[in-house]
């Protein structure tokens, strides 16, 4: 298997080196500054090509990445927006069927996410194939004895076809918006469970993310009461989340939603039971009651503390 990994100037997407770890450390680069990019990939990539393009067009890429990937049975892109763009692209020009959302890939089983991750469906695939893997939902461990990836760069590949400019356009990269960006790839989640006291407190907890610069998250027990969608519940059945800091208000820590936590930089815990595995798994846990400590955080927040 090799990963197709799309580069921005120099920056990985989410999900980029853990695509590179399922496929055993072989990689296909494609972007713009792809020297920055290869160096985060130190302990992971061990075979890497890269392919100069510019700025992202997934029509013209795809075009001109489908004569190089041709003899590569099976071809990983990370679940990323440009990696959900360009894998579709890659499937038809190169005839294969598109296994998107996996959460485990391999030449002989692949593990499909469906139904907002409720359900897994396993596979069989065909020899030939694309797939997308998730992010978030792997992990990858650099392994600090590899030495540096061999790389090798090409230049002037040759488009397979003709696209016609029939492409995307990009007008404008905005900033990602907290508020909006799928959870996988928040680096910083505010969440809330069962020690909240009240479907107001959601929104409470949205104003404070918004302070903070953070993506609100919840546990199982809140989306079952119906006060948050799927989509925002972290945890094996919801959501796989990496963030650099997690900051719980009243979660416990049941291990289907401490599984989908992934491995946060940091972590702040707020709640009552000071035994629950939450707090024990956190970098600084603060014994009080989530309602109240929300209160006075939105406070402090509002009059402009930092």
């Amino acid at each position: 298997m090799i990963a197709v990994v799309v580069v921005r100037d120099g920056q990985l997407p989410a999900g980029g080196a853990e695509a590179v770890a399922e496929c055993h450390g072989r990689a296909v680069l494609v972007g713009s500054g792809l020297a920055a990019a290869i160096d985060e990939l130190q302990g992971v990539a061990i075979d890497v090509v890269t392919v100069e393009l510019g700025a992202f067009q997934p029509a013209a890429w795809a075009a001109r990445l489908a004569p190089l990937l041709a003899a590569e049975p099976a071809i990983v892109l990370p679940g990323s927006p440009d990696g959900r763009d360009l894998a579709p692209r890659l499937a038809a020009l190169l005839h294969r069927p598109l296994h998107a959302g996996a959460t485990e890939v391999g030449s002989q089983r692949i593990d499909l996410a469906r139904n907002g991750g409720r359900e897994l469906h396993t596979v069989t695939p065909s020899e030939h194939f694309v797939a997308t893997l998730q992010p978030g939902v792997r992990g990858v461990a650099p392994e600090p004895t590899l030495g540096a990836p061999a790389v090798r760069a090409h230049h002037d590949v040759p488009a397979a076809v003709h696209h016609h400019d029939r492409d995307a356009t990009v007008l404008e990269v905005q900033p990602p918006d907290p508020a909006t960006i799928d959870l996988s790839e928040a680096p910083r989640i505010v969440g809330g469970g069962a020690g909240l006291d009240g479907r107001e407190r959601i929104a409470q907890l949205d104003r404070v993310a918004t302070q903070l610069g953070a993506s609100t998250g919840a546990t199982r027990v809140i989306t079952d009461r119906g006060w948050v969608p799927h989509e925002r519940q972290i945890g094996t059945t919801g959501v796989v989340v990496n963030p650099q800091l997690y900051l719980a208000f009243g979660v416990s820590g049941a291990v289907q939603h401490t599984s989908g936590l992934g491995n946060p930089d940091h972590i702040i815990s707020v709640n009552t039971d000071q035994h629950c595995p939450m707090m024990q798994l956190a970098d600084l846990a603060i014994v009080a009651d989530a309602n109240e400590t929300l209160d006075a955080l939105e406070a402090l927040l509002a009059g402009g503390a930092t």
